[in-house]
């Protein structure tokens, strides 16, 4: 089974490509929902948490409170490392869950969607890396005109990400997503079936 990563910083038009592969048939392993998986009320990461940081992080219906979680690890680089350090093991297990799974039903590819792959460092993990990337201006210009972002707001959250020129670099593909959104699917089309051909040979 051919493992592809999938990732772009914010408002490169990832989850556009990812749709796309969705219509084509690809099964899609979304990391924000296994990130969501993991801290569920009663799941044993949750109790980590709660131990860790205290019931200030814990909502009126037991789940978790994101808001004030975020509170803590953006002040506090610690802290946010603790966090990770309890998250990140048991989002990869649930990963490692999902392709058994999809391998078994035998699926030829499974399509990891993860945003942060490079910022987590798992990029050699995957067969193939593919990277959607859009020139800054118009990702700034995406946020503040499709997102009603505030243009500073969205200036910051472009820096606060990895520069996508790195990324660049360590990709096996990439994207380029500069135009229509027609032509962003007809890029993503050309690209799933060279993920086919490689999965086929």
């Amino acid at each position: 089974m051919l493992r592809v990563a999938l990732t772009g910083n914010i408002a490169s038009g990832k989850s556009s490509v990812a749709r796309v592969w969705e219509r084509l048939g690809a099964p899609i392993i979304d990391a924000d929902a296994l990130a969501r998986r993991a801290v569920e009320p009663g799941s044993p990461a949750l109790e980590r948490i709660a131990r860790e940081f205290g019931p200030q992080v814990l909502g009126p219906g037991g789940g978790l409170n994101r808001e004030a979680m975020r509170e803590i690890v953006f002040r506090d680089e610690a802290a946010r490392r603790r966090l990770e350090g309890i998250v990140h093991p048991e989002v990869a297990r649930l990963r490692a869950e999902e392709e058994r799974r999809l391998e078994r039903e035998g699926a030829r590819i499974v399509v990891n969607d993860i945003p942060l792959l490079f910022e987590v460092g798992l990029e050699d993990e995957f067969d193939v890396v593919v990277l959607v990337d859009a020139p800054e201006a118009v990702r700034l210009d995406r946020l503040v005109r499709d997102r009603g972002l505030d243009p500073e707001e969205a200036q910051r959250m472009i820096v606060a990400q990895m520069p996508a020129e790195s990324k660049r670099r360590r990709a096996d593909i990439v994207i380029e997503n500069v135009g229509t959104l027609e032509e962003l699917e007809a890029s993503a089309e050309r690209v799933w079936r060279e993920l086919e051909r490689r999965a086929s040979e």
